[in-house]
């Protein structure tokens, strides 16, 4: 099963590299918490927050995730979405997006929408990793409100 899980690690490092991200795996350390924002085009740009632990550096990261990218995102509903608030403490996370460039955390682990990634606009994702090491799809790949950056 380890060696599983290492070749799913090397594997989904190898894809974020390709589509420009930087690659964080680790363990949540604190629950989702909604966070409110702006408005564009009438549709709220919320994001959902946690904590996670690094398995590579054990640093703590901030994970910001727009909630307009999620699966199962509700236009401008006050809560995270359902499937962002399935995320329990001490489950384990692939991220794939950009890390801040000032403080310890990761963004733009979301779809980009089909353009061509780059450092600035990674392809990113946010997969829950099960104990056997297997993988999960993105919870952040809706492009439903791509329209709202062209």
């Amino acid at each position: 099963m380890l060696s599983q899980s290492l070749c799913a690690f090397a594997s989904e490092q190898s894809s974020c590299a390709a589509n420009k991200g930087a690659y964080i795996t680790g363990t949540v350390i604190s629950a989702p918490k909604f966070a409110e924002g702006s408005s564009r085009e009438g549709v709220k740009l919320s994001h959902t927050r946690l904590n996670l632990r690094s398995d590579q550096d054990g640093k703590t990261y901030d994970v910001a995730m727009d909630n307009v990218y999620a699966i199962d995102y509700v236009k401008n509903a006050s809560t995270m979405p359902s499937s962002l608030a399935a995320i329990k403490v001490n489950d384990r996370l692939g991220l794939c997006g950009k890390k801040y460039t000032s403080g310890t955390g990761i963004h733009w682990v979301h779809s980009n929408c089909g353009d061509v990634p780059n450092t600035s606009a990674p392809n990113g994702w946010v997969k829950v990793i099960a104990a056997s090491g297997s993988v999960g799809a993105s919870k952040m790949r809706s492009q439903d409100y791509c329209y709202l950056w062209d």
